[in-house]
């Protein structure tokens, strides 16, 4: 790597730290609106210097490997929070099991066939598959089965805002009122961005949201070349 490199790497992390940091400031003064989410708003302030300075998102992605590569010990540290709640999920851990299951499978097949549906193409299509899941597992898995990290980064974060948005008020006309069933369903089909919003519920919520983020994700993985391939991917 030479100095220039060097040089260019420091600059564009430095710059997409700041925009997350502004983000936060955002969400701050929309006091915790779900539409003003910080990698969202970072996403879009990159986008626009990239645009700006006719920087190709290639050399953008190679700037910023110690980002990209931060993503995995970020994927492992889920494992915290489910280790903490786990007393929780034996509680009920067949119900956890299947609606797991469901939300995950429901979410991967869904997001394929709307795509084909539409006339998307395959990138795009492959792309979509793991949206439901956490942002780092999420653009791991479209990496491994031939998606665009970028654009499933983005759509993991809109589908996290329109779960946040809407899971309760769907949950609650179907009459579904238990604050563990919240979580969890928050966690599955719209990961951190959902769950933060179930929090305010109580600990029980916020745990069973926390499971759902980790297993969901760990479900995604396993299934995603399964689903892919079903598409004939």
């Amino acid at each position: 790597m030479t100095v220039h490199d060097i040089i260019q790497s420091f600059l564009w992390i430095v710059v997409t730290v700041a925009c997350y940091f502004t983000g936060l400031g955002l969400r701050r003064i929309a006091r915790r609106n779900a539409l003003a989410n910080p990698v969202l708003v970072a996403i879009v302030l990159v986008a626009i210097l990239l645009l700006a300075t006719h920087t190709p998102y290639a050399g953008y992605f190679r700037a910023t490997w110690l980002l990209t590569f931060l993503l995995a010990p970020a994927t492992v540290a889920l494992g915290v929070p489910l280790a903490k709640s786990f007393a929780h999920v034996r509680q009920s851990l067949r119900g956890v099991v299947m609606g797991l299951f469901a939300g995950s499978l429901t979410s991967m097949i869904s997001g394929v066939f709307l795509v084909r549906l539409l006339g998307g193409s395959k990138g795009v299509a492959l792309s979509m598959l793991p949206k439901a899941a956490t942002t780092p597992i999420a653009i791991l898995v479209t990496g491994q089965i031939g998606g665009q990290p970028a654009l499933t980064a983005a759509l993991a974060i809109v589908g996290g805002i329109v779960a946040a948005i809407t899971v309760r008020a769907v949950l609650s006309g179907i009459s579904v009122t238990n604050g563990h069933a919240i979580g969890l369903a928050a966690g599955t089909a719209g990961s951190g961005i959902a769950a933060a919003h179930v929090a305010v519920l109580g600990d029980g919520p916020a745990a069973f949201a926390a499971i759902g983020i980790g297993l969901s994700g760990l479900l995604t993985a396993l299934l995603a070349p399964s689903v892919a391939a079903m598409f004939g991917f």
